[in-house]
């Protein structure tokens, strides 16, 4: 049997032509995605790239997910900040959206005006425990209602105000669904019910959005998000399977075009001692997606973050060239930097530095507190100083002329102590981009997928 996977990215479309009798991947192709007319146009081209390789084929089934025009773009409300709100956050992020904001408490007029702007395809609607305070929610349900925007609003707060909620959302013909509580009970979390709806919406509601419609009627299986399929890739690499090892605690990290997305798979329990933990526990499977770190359509966000005079220093070249290139990138995201130039020590530097600080914001954080018994320490977060794995995914690493510079932005220095990163860690390379590919092979064979993720993936 032949299996065609397809990414369909905010930048490339890549196929991924695989050989489930032979238990090899037979080649891979990538082509522009063509967002701007109709999806299916990069994906021809990409098909007819891939035929160059192999020869004319024809495969038997089409798998396929994508993050197109940016993915699924969400906003998460909650009621305590580093509780329920968080709470949100995590469940809409390990749905493999795009959290563009986070709100807590009610949200104000301005706020309202800011939800309108961003114009998300889904809200996340959560806030108190079950049992707990509702009005915070019902107000929060009545001022999204407000708001003239055809978002589907997902609920998943308290239980005690969903009959109330029904009615708000019915009475105004806000399109909703209600499910269960992301955080029932005190600091326990409950998000699967609520990636499961959000994963839902997307097949209904994406689809549609982003031109995905040819695309899914070739195609047996509904399409998913590309960042869920990346976490499904990375929980079958951690984990393993019944007939195949896996490698155990990993991060991984997916610079793309519109975002850096990171994704780990650890418990990340306290490695030092004397540890109180602060905060939400997180999940043992998290992902974190920067909407302003991508290396094309946030470049210019990406940069603001930048000491661009050190970079110019780092790189020995004058601030203008890189100015320049990243306003030739910004307006022409389809430019690509010819090897071993300056363009590529530039992107290569800016696609490190949006390594590091997305890792440091996905990561824990020490804080030291002192006590009439010595110093202790609190922990936010996960640790993740111990993992043994960073990957690396995205065709800024894989293109890169030095990638293990790129990589080494994750891993902990000097001066940046506090955050719980990889201390030694050993740096991977998904050097043919089939993470998304591996993860959409998961749901049909996971065993095999397994198998050649550990082949396909090059240590550095």
């Amino acid at each position: 049997m032949i299996l065609l996977t397809a990414d369909i990215g905010s930048t490339y479309t890549k196929l991924t032509a695989i050989d489930t009798a032979e238990k090899k991947i037979l080649a891979t192709s990538s082509a522009f995605t063509t967002i701007e007319t109709d999806v299916k146009e990069g994906f021809v081209s990409a098909l007819a790239k891939l035929e160059q390789k192999i020869g004319k084929f024809n495969y038997d089934e089409l798998l396929c997910c994508s993050s197109a025009a940016g993915g699924l773009k969400m906003v998460s409300l909650g009621l305590v900040p580093e509780l329920t709100a968080k709470a949100s956050k995590l469940a809409a992020a390990s749905a493999g959206a795009k959290v563009v904001k986070t709100y807590a408490f009610e949200i104000s007029q301005a706020e309202q005006a800011e939800i309108f702007d961003i114009n998300p395809d889904l809200v996340l609607l959560c806030g108190g425990t079950d049992g707990g305070n509702k009005e915070v929610i019902l107000t929060n349900a009545r001022r999204l209602c407000q708001i003239d925007r055809p978002f589907t609003v997902i609920a998943a707060g308290n239980k005690s105000a969903s009959f109330e909620l029904e009615e708000i959302f019915t009475k105004s013909g806000k399109p909703f669904v209600i499910t269960e509580n992301v955080m029932p009970e005190f600091n326990k979390l409950n998000i699967e019910p609520a990636r499961q709806k959000i994963k839902e919406l997307f097949i209904s509601r994406i689809i549609e959005a982003k031109g995905l419609s040819g695309i899914q009627k070739m195609c047996k299986t509904d399409i998913i998000p590309t960042p869920l399929a990346v976490l499904n890739a990375c929980e079958l690499l951690s984990k393993g399977t019944k007939n195949v090892s896996g490698l155990g605690d990993l991060l991984a990290v997916d610079i793309g075009g519109a975002t850096t997305d990171v994704y780990s798979i650890s418990d990340g329990r306290p490695t030092l001692e004397n540890v109180t933990i602060k905060g939400l526990p997180e999940p043992v499977s998290k992902r974190t997606v920067e909407g302003d770190l991508g290396m094309r359509y946030s470049l210019s966000s990406l940069v603001d973050e930048l000491n661009l005079d050190a970079l110019s220093e780092e790189l020995q070249m004058d601030k203008s060239k890189i100015t320049d290139w990243v306003t030739i990138c910004s307006q022409n995201p389809d430019t690509l930097a010819s090897p071993d130039s300056q363009q590529q020590k530039i992107e290569e530097s800016i696609a490190r530095s949006a390594l590091k600080i997305a890792i440091e914001r996905h990561s824990g954080t020490y804080q030291p507190v002192y006590t009439p018994f010595g110093q202790v320490f609190t922990l936010t977060g996960k640790d993740l100083s111990a993992v043994p794995f960073v990957i690396g995914v995205g065709g800024v690493i894989i293109n890169a002329g030095q990638p293990q510079y790129i990589l080494e932005g994750a891993k902990l220095q000097s001066d940046d102590f506090v955050f719980a990163k990889p201390k030694n860690p050993d740096y991977l390379i998904d050097k043919k981009y089939i993470f998304a590919s591996m993860g959409l092979l998961t749901a049909v064979y996971p065993d095999l997928a397994l198998t050649l993720l550990k082949q396909e993936i090059i240590k550095q």
